[in-house]
């Protein structure tokens, strides 16, 4: 956990899935009164945190519209439109307001944001939020310095401010697309600072030592035949470093499945599971079954894990967020492989774990997908009944290792590093070297 004496900023996040909770967890250090959640343990009315809960409850209704028989897809189809990220090409001036612009400003001028620009208003600090909605306000109140953390690949122009070249706000860009996309939408390029998503530090260690040791020890187990240190041995060696590439042998092939925060998806860990069930009982593999903060997926893998009388099905939950991401840090130490939506764990990918894809849910995860196919980090999931089958192919043939040491090479990892650096210095320092960046 980041601790830092001398700086304090106000951090805020909303409760909308985990992605922008966990995009402000790794600040936790710097947050004056603790992280913040919008709705929450802000000073909100009961008027508006009954705001907040509408917005949460459509973000639900949203990520678990395609399950409904007959009408889930319809439906998803109609909430989907209002999140809708234009096509990337051609390049083009996208900075006139929209309807999701306007709306959201209504909502402002309505008492959303109340609570959090009256917080904030106590004490002069910086102030940084993951969600687009206290940014925007805190802007319309004439509040500085404002700083918006972008947590995937793309966004929609209802993070940027109707008159985005007169906005004060400062963004933290995840990648290189992220950022081109504020330009597009009107953002000054001297307000997007590209530092990538911000990873825990407890990952990285000091000029990433933890980093280099766990993913030294990753390749050797996504790579049982040889295949990729064959052809990339002298270049690990060259970024890890020797004694990163001497193989322990201490641990087994390790399947982290998680699934996000309005609990979608949970049955693919369920038929992952038993796909490996021979695997699992003759103690050749380990998988992490992640249920966050939610009882029902957990007692849904739990049950899971009873099915198959095996202890090496772990479930990774917790009553309070912050366990729970204290919990999976800890996890992706001997993680091998990620299989999850893309959601922004696909950032996760920067510490060299592959991805595997469930299907997206919205705009924003397609465009993360589409990220994670550029950088070869990820690939989308095959027929999860039948993982024992292509996910022995995958390893055979060293391909689950090169989208590890893509990622880790072109993924931006320093992200927390630098988003401290600007708030220190108001500047970060560039490079081009993937230990750098």
């Amino acid at each position: 956990m980041m601790k830092s004496k001398n700086i304090k900023a106000w951090v805020v996040s909303a409760d909308m899935g985990y992605g922008h909770q966990r995009a402000v967890f790794p600040l936790n250090g710097i947050a004056e009164e603790g992280l913040i959640t919008a709705g929450r343990n802000d000073n909100s009315t009961e008027k508006e945190k009954k705001q907040w809960q509408r917005l949460l409850n459509v973000y639900e209704s949203f990520s678990r519209a395609r399950g409904i028989p007959v009408i889930g897809k319809p439906l998803f189809a109609m909430l989907d439109s209002l999140m809708h990220i234009p096509s990337f090409y051609p390049i083009r001036n996208l900075s006139h307001s929209t309807y999701q612009v306007d709306l959201l400003e209504k909502n402002i001028e309505n008492g959303l944001c109340t609570g959090i620009l009256d917080k904030i208003a106590a004490k002069q600090l910086p102030f940084i939020t993951s969600f687009y909605a206290p940014a925007i306000a805190a802007d319309m109140k004439g509040y500085e310095p404002i700083y918006c953390v972008i947590c995937d690949a793309d966004i929609n122009r209802v993070w940027v401010a109707k008159q985005a070249w007169e906005s004060r706000i400062n963004y933290f860009a995840p990648c290189g697309k992220a950022a081109q996309r504020l330009k597009s939408y009107g953002v000054p390029e001297e307000r997007i600072f590209l530092t990538g998503f911000p990873l825990p530090l407890d990952l990285l260690g000091k000029n990433l030592a933890t980093l280099t040791a766990d993913l030294g020890q990753r390749l050797f187990y996504l790579d049982p035949q040889h295949r990729f240190r064959t052809r990339h041995g002298k270049n690990v060696e060259h970024f890890l470093g020797k004694k990163n590439c001497q193989f322990k042998n201490e641990r087994r092939l390790t399947i982290t499945y998680a699934v996000g925060g309005a609990g979608a998806q949970k049955e693919i860990g369920g038929r992952i599971a038993h796909s490996l069930r021979h695997r699992l009982r003759g103690n050749e593999i380990r998988l992490n079954l992640v249920a966050g903060v939610r009882s029902d997926v957990r007692d849904y893998f739990e049950k899971v894990k009873e099915e198959l009388h095996t202890e090496n099905i772990s479930v990774i939950y917790a009553k309070r967020l912050h366990d729970y991401f204290q919990s999976f840090n800890e996890a992706m130490h001997t993680t091998d492989i990620l299989w999850t939506k893309p959601s922004e764990l696909s950032f996760y990918t920067g510490l060299g774990i592959p991805i595997i894809m469930t299907p997206t849910i919205g705009a924003q995860e397609r465009f993360n997908r589409q990220w994670l196919f550029e950088i070869h980090a990820g690939m989308k999931q095959e027929n999860p009944d039948f993982t024992d089958q292509w996910l022995t192919d995958l390893l055979d043939n060293g391909t689950l290792a090169d989208m590890a040491w893509s990622g880790f090479l072109k993924a931006r990892k320093l992200g927390t590093p630098k988003i401290l650096e600007v708030l220190k210095t108001g500047t970060m320092t560039r490079s081009h070297s993937p230990l750098e960046r």
